[in-house]
């Protein structure tokens, strides 16, 4: 009774300082393996076998709910915690383990090998003897495992090999598992040999790589922790084994040439990757030339193959990413009994424990982004783009010093059509998603413009949560090569050609919108540059207009552009950049607001579905919707307006206020691109005003060129006569009823008067007209610069301007 009570009184005086100080990662998953426990009584833990071996872990949240360990189905133990035991009758674990000196605590922890290899190496009265140890003894499982000859020789010499070789497992001082911490190295007690000591937070503690299996037991004169292999000694570095390993000579010179090899043998925690002869040779001869051709290339490579932490192999129950000294990462795990790296056994023998770190020799090389060339960098979900890069002849266009940015669609973007398209229009497709620089993701800007090789200029459109160029944005992926970057994009990038006018204008689809543009006085805001946003109802949307309808809409111009700038807002706004299922609000020109969202990849605008978005402009966007928008807070207050929009609008209920008015929207959201400079000609100042205009040309049918001049302002006829003196033939000018032509004599006389801008429009005029060809062009106009003199008017003061087709 006396003897239990000292048992009793000896563990519970341990016991509340030291785990009062437990705070580290052995001891929590050890707590954690208690409450599993706690229906099965006290001082129970749980821990998980991996089926088919005798492997047994206190295991982390993850393991235990996933019910596997490396990937491989554990079932569930009950046993007493360290330190307990079972008491007939009695349910858990309700006794202390009775405490005794280091050799007997061998035996009450199971570890008899151990205990029986202390008695005939004449180790016993050592650990029965005064003093205060940390003993690390291998299970008898760890002795079975001992390759065969070690083994042999150790029982062959007990009293010399034997002997040292049981004191390099002991230190002279208690250690338990809360005072190992991790890249702690130990002093044994045989030839001051070293112990690494590694404290994983998934609760592994190792020495020299081997596993803590049951830790913490106390003894009278030191304590006991059970480990799953027996310990060889520690002397050389990497850079030694490195060296005098034959299998590893590829190696050597890859780590020789890149200047990486002496880092190897400095002091310090690594784990190094290392790829055998054989692993060199499976790379194509090209690929293994190149880079170890480039210092910077082969630095990376090498560097890829190294961690600066210490990853014993049986620390790894679960896969996770540990960063390389080149700064990137990769990913080790397990399956099994095998270690993973990038989800792949190739792992051929583990845990070369040297006096630095700890050596997995592997059957592959691994190439870092780094050293790769930017075509190499596509993925399996980019092969499509990889494949018919090397086809076209562009991938061999890359040259190795030079400087690129790939923008790579994924492979489903490219549908059969495409695939079928004429080569060299693939080509050009796939040359404007090639840009001549190197452009990273944290250099990508809102309105940046990238310049592709096929001369093209794409836009960026940055968003809270997603980059867009042009009308496809980006996916998660992005890398960085040896000379260049690549970007993941969801979308073939189609750059725009047109304005949203001219979009408009060539789309039967939006006759009726455009119509009610153009008696709006719209036109030049969809023609002029800008940054835009334009949702566009189809003719489906008009179908229960009639014409008078349409007159009494047009009549109303302020209800008009309300309801056509509720449609227009500031911004490129791309469907696939917004936020999937959050909703976002735009202020459009008009001041009411539209609710955008996405869902399952379909655009909504106020909860209508767009049937087609993300067509680009050169001034913006335009989204495709088959119902006519209307701000739901707007109130009508004609009767004959309100009936017309019913019958558009039937999805919202439209307010009706008599006698409220629509407001009046002056068109100052917007500038027409004028530039006024001074130059010099013919020794004499000139001020100089440049203005975008446009040309359209006819080219169908007789053609009977006239040219139509808007008049008005100052002088400088004799200029204008000279800019159009080398095309014009008759001149067409509309004052009031029918046309009348005038003959070039009568040009100087049409000119008296002429403003600062001309618009120049060759048509036919036979048969119905169809414009299918429209020029911005810049016209300069120049005129002396005068001081303190008024500006010289015409008699009558600015001409009316009024145009229309002339038929002969």
């Amino acid at each position: 009774m006396k003897i239990f009570f000292l048992f009793t009184f000896s563990t519970f005086f341990w016991s509340p300082f030291e785990q009062a100080a437990a705070s580290v990662h052995y001891d929590k998953i050890l707590t954690h393996s208690r409450i599993r426990a706690r229906d099965q009584g006290q001082n129970v833990c749980a821990l998980q076998q991996v089926m088919g071996t005798k492997k047994k872990y206190f295991s982390t949240c993850r393991n235990w709910y996933q019910g596997a360990i490396c990937g491989k189905k554990a079932t569930v133990l009950y046993e007493c915690c360290p330190g307990y035991m079972k008491m007939d009758g009695m349910r858990g674990c309700p006794a202390v383990a009775p405490i005794d000196h280091v050799y007997g605590t061998l035996g009450i922890v199971g570890a008899t090998s151990t205990q029986q290899y202390s008695d005939i190496s004449k180790l016993r009265e050592e650990l029965e003897g005064r003093g205060s140890f940390t003993f690390f003894a291998p299970s008898s499982e760890a002795w079975e495992q001992l390759d065969s000859e070690i083994h042999r020789n150790l029982i062959d010499n007990v009293n010399i090999e034997l002997y040292n070789a049981l004191h390099h497992h002991m230190v002279n001082k208690r250690m338990l598992t809360k005072d190992l911490k991790n890249g702690m190295t130990l002093v044994s007690m045989y030839n001051d040999q070293k112990l690494l000591i590694n404290h994983y937070p998934n609760g592994v503690v190792t020495v020299n790589c081997a596993r803590v299996i049951y830790g913490n037991q106390i003894a009278t004169n030191g304590v006991v922790h059970v480990i799953d292999r027996v310990l060889t000694a520690v002397g050389n570095t990497i850079q030694d084994f490195i060296e005098v390993e034959d299998d590893l000579s590829s190696l050597r010179a890859a780590a020789i040439t890149s200047d990486v090899l002496d880092i190897l043998g400095k002091p310090g925690h690594y784990t190094l990757f290392a790829p055998t002869n054989e692993a060199f040779e499976r790379l194509p001869r090209g690929l293994l030339e190149r880079i170890m051709g480039d210092k910077v290339a082969s630095e990376a490579l090498v560097k890829f193959h190294i961690l600066n932490t210490l990853q014993c192999s049986e620390a790894i129950t679960g896969g996770a990413a540990y960063e390389t000294l080149e700064g990137n990462t990769v990913e080790v795990g397990c399956d099994g009994e095998s270690l993973t790296v990038n989800g792949v056994k190739m792992v051929k023998r583990k845990d070369i424990v040297t006096s630095n770190g700890v050596i997995h020799l592997i059957d592959e090389v691994l190439i870092p982004d780094s050293a790769k060339q930017v075509i190499e960098l596509g993925g399996a979900q980019q092969t499509t783009f990889t494949d018919l890069m090397i086809q076209l002849g562009l991938a061999s266009s890359l040259r190795p010093e030079g400087q690129y940015t790939l923008l790579v669609p994924l492979n489903g973007a490219f549908s059969d059509d495409t695939l079928r398209m004429d080569q060299r229009r693939l080509k050009t497709i796939l040359q404007n998603h090639i840009i001549n620089v190197k452009v990273g993701l944290n250099e990508l800007y809102n309105g940046q413009e990238l310049e592709t090789i096929g001369g093209k200029l794409l836009r960026v459109f940055l968003y809270r949560t997603a980059v867009c160029i042009e009308n496809s944005c980006m996916v998660r992926g992005s890398k960085e090569g040896r000379n260049g970057f690549i970007h993941i994009l969801r979308q073939i990038i189609n750059p725009a050609e047109k304005t949203l006018h001219e979009m408009l204008r060539n789309d039967k689809r939006f006759s009726v919108f455009l119509s009610l543009v153009k008696a709006a006085d719209l036109d030049d805001v969809l023609s002029q540059p800008g940054k835009w946003t334009l949702f566009v109802p189809t003719n489906d949307a008009f179908k229960s207009l009639t014409d008078d309808d349409k007159d009494i809409l047009i009549r109303d111009k302020n209800a008009l552009r309300n309801i056509l700038l509720y449609h227009l807002t500031q911004g490129v706004f791309i469907g696939s950049g917004f936020e999937p299922g959050v909703t976002n609000i735009l202020k459009t020109i008009q001041g009411g607001k539209l609710y955008l969202k996405t869902v399952n990849d379909t655009l909504l605008v106020n909860e209508l579905k767009s049937r087609e978005s993300d067509l680009m402009a050169t001034n913006g966007v335009i989204h495709v919707i088959d119902k006519l928008l209307y701000p739901a807070d707007l109130p009508v207050g004609n009767d004959q307006l309100l009936t017309i929009l019913k019958k558009l609008i039937k999805y919202i209920q439209i307010k009706f206020v008599r006698g409220s008015a629509f407001k009046e929207i002056p068109l100052t959201f917007y500038k027409p691109i004028i530039k006024t400079y001074t130059k010099i000609i013919d020794g004499r100042p000139v001020e100089v005003t440049e203005k975008k205009v446009t040309e359209e040309r006819i080219i169908q049918g007789p053609e009977i060129k006239y040219t139509r001049i808007t008049a008005g302002g100052s002088d400088n006829e004799e200029k204008l006569k000279k800019l159009l003196e080398d095309e014009v033939t008759k001149v067409t000018k509309f004052i009031e009823g029918d046309g009348h032509l005038l003959e070039d004599e009568e040009i100087k006389r049409l000119l008296q008067g002429a403003g600062t801008e001309y618009t120049k429009v060759t048509k036919v005029i036979e048969g119905e007209p169809q414009i299918i060809e429209r020029e911005i062009k810049k016209v300069h106009l120049e005129a002396p610069v005068r001081k303190e003199q008024p500006t010289r008017r015409t008699q009558g003061g600015t001409a009316r301007r009024r145009t229309r087709l002339a038929y002969p």
